[in-house]
Order: C-alpha cells, then structure tokens, then sequence
C-alpha cells in the first residue's frame, strides 16, 4: 500500500493562521499610517523644533565680534543653565505653583467627578437635564470661564457678597490660587463625570442586587464594586486631568493677571519669554515641561496600570487565551 500525504508540502502546520496573522497587522499598519504621518507633522517636529531652538539665544549684538546680527547665535545649554542658576528662583517658584495647582485641582475634581458620575447614572425624573445641566461648566471655553470667575471674584463680586470680609481674591497670595483652584474645579470636574459614567455603565446591575441579596449596604457596595469596576476608567481619566493642568495656563492668565508670583505656572514662564523675544529661553522652558509631563504620564501609567491603550484584559486571561490558542495549533496538526 502507497501512504498518501494530504498535508500541503512546505506547510507548517498553523501556517494559515500565522499568514492571516501576518496579513492583519501589514493593513492595520496601512491603515494606521496617515494618522502617525499626521501625528509626526503636529507633535514630533514641534518638539525637535523646540528642542533645536533651545540651543540658541536671542539676536543682537555678537559677543566675540562685537556688531549686531540679526541670526540667533548658538550657546548650546546654556539656556538651561540660565534657568537653574540665574533664573532659578523664579523657576522653582513656577515649579511649585504649577505642582500644586494640579494637585488640589485634579483631587477636587476627581471627588466631584465621582459623585456627578453616580448622580447621572441613576434613573431620576429628568435624567437627560441634569446630564446637561452638569456637562455645561466643560462646553465653555476655559477663557470665559476664567472671565466669569473674575467677574465673581472681583472686590465687589458675588464673592465677597457671599462671604464675610472683604478679600482682594485676584491679587497676590493664597487667595488667588485659591481661586484659580475653584474655577478649574467648577470647569473640568464634569470631564471626570463623563468617564466615570462610562465605566459604570458597563457594571451589569446584577452585580448590584447580588450584592443586596448577601446584605452589603450602600459604602460597601460603592467601595467593593464600584470603585474596583470603573478603576480603569477612573485612571485614565486622571492621568488625562494631570498631564492637562501641568499645562496650565489660560485660566491663571486671565483670571489673575500676568506677572503675578502665587500663581505663575510654567507654561506662563515661557509664554513670558516668547513675548520678550527670547525664543530660546522660551523654548528651553517648553522642553523642560515637555519633559516633567513626560515623566508624570510615564511613572502614573507603570506605578498605577492606567489603561490608556484599551486593552483592558488582566494580564493573567491574556496568557490564558495564548495557552488555548496553542494548544488548539497542536490539536488541529
């Protein structure tokens, strides 16, 4: 008897599936490819342009040759330097301010994001209305928001009307940041609301009335499913606020003023220079933020698990399914 082989010669077995594999990442490379050529254009050349431009200084008069040139001459570091040594205090005190706005800030916000989440997600009379009426303060641009508050917290404001005495709140001191605080609370805490109702739409209510049926109160059922089942969501959504207000600019400017030392951030540091024409230095202050909300993005996303890729799979079910997936391989060979 002749024994025939039915098994296609040069085949190994799994090939389809590595083909089909292989075939699904080359069009997802083309299909992905005009959204990083697009993303190459707008954040990859600004920050080595940026990085490039921080190596020169500002225009004038050439120390070496002694007449005026109008092409910015390199100094190297020497912009960086500058800012640690010369305009050092200046900087740390930008450094703290902006640290500490976005700490309170994104706390306040994170707390009452949670509580407009749970107030959305339940089934009231007018539902629909208290979703946009919450969802407001976030549609208006932070400039108008920043005016409003100002109007607010003017000397003769609703402010001062409200509360007893009589505080300069746009002047310098804690009171302004103070202020800034309550006005990008009151703007963005809607943002965090938004996620967190996402997340806690996709808890199956049976959880819940389990949850009930085994006699869990109301804290418990918020701190043992709630929390732990919008967690993902809530980390993004944090990490997305964070690296946000590290950014901070607009609503300081124009709610406090310019110039002023409680609550000068860095962005304002290097809007400040740009506007003295100092590019350099200017652009010194850009890379050195750029590189502080690096920072904060990468340690939030190693320490904490923010899931900002969506694959929200634990690691342990994703090597189970690779476990099954080779092991079907082996059964179907």
């Amino acid at each position: 008897m002749v024994a025939i082989n039915l098994r296609p010669s040069g085949r190994r077995p799994g090939g389809t599936e590595s083909v089909r594999r292989a075939e699904s990442v080359k069009l997802g490379s083309l299909l992905v490819a005009p959204t990083m050529l697009v993303l190459a254009v707008v954040i990859v050349y600004p920050i080595l342009a940026a990085v490039r431009q921080s190596l020169y200084g500002r225009e004038g008069i050439d120390p070496q040759t002694g007449f005026y040139t109008n092409v910015d001459p390199f100094v190297g570091l020497k912009n960086y330097a500058v800012i640690f040594t010369e305009a050092g205090a200046r900087f740390w005190n930008a450094f703290y301010n902006t640290v500490f706005l976005t700490a309170t800030s994104v706390a306040l916000e994170t707390a009452l994001g949670i509580g407009m989440a749970l107030i959305m997600h339940q089934a009231l009379r007018g539902r629909a209305l208290i979703r946009a009426s919450i969802l407001v303060p976030w549609s208006i641009p932070t400039a108008i928001v920043a005016l409003l508050w100002r109007w607010i917290f003017n000397a003769d404001g609703v402010a001062n009307a409200i509360l007893p005495g009589k505080t300069l709140w746009t002047t310098e001191g804690f009171h302004a940041q103070l202020a800034v605080i309550f006005a990008e609370t009151w703007k963005t805490a809607p943002f965090i609301g938004l996620l967190v109702l996402a997340g806690l739409q996709m808890i199956p209510s049976e959880t819940y009335e389990a949850a009930k049926v085994d006699g869990a109160g109301a804290w418990r059922r918020f701190v043992s499913i709630t929390l732990p089942l919008v967690k993902p969501a809530l980390l993004v959504a944090v990490l997305f606020r964070i690296l946000d207000a590290l950014r901070m600019f607009d609503m300081p400017y124009v709610l406090i003023g310019p110039h002023k030392e409680s609550v000068e951030t860095l962005s304002m540091l290097a809007q400040d220079e740009a506007m003295n024409l100092s590019f350099g230095p200017s652009a010194a202050y850009a890379v050195l933020l750029f590189l502080f909300v690096f920072l904060v993005a990468f340690t939030f996303v190693k320490l904490l698990g923010a899931d900002v890729v969506g694959d929200v799979a634990p690691p342990t079910s994703r090597r189970m399914r690779r476990k099954a997936r080779k092991r079907q391989e082996v059964s179907s060979s």
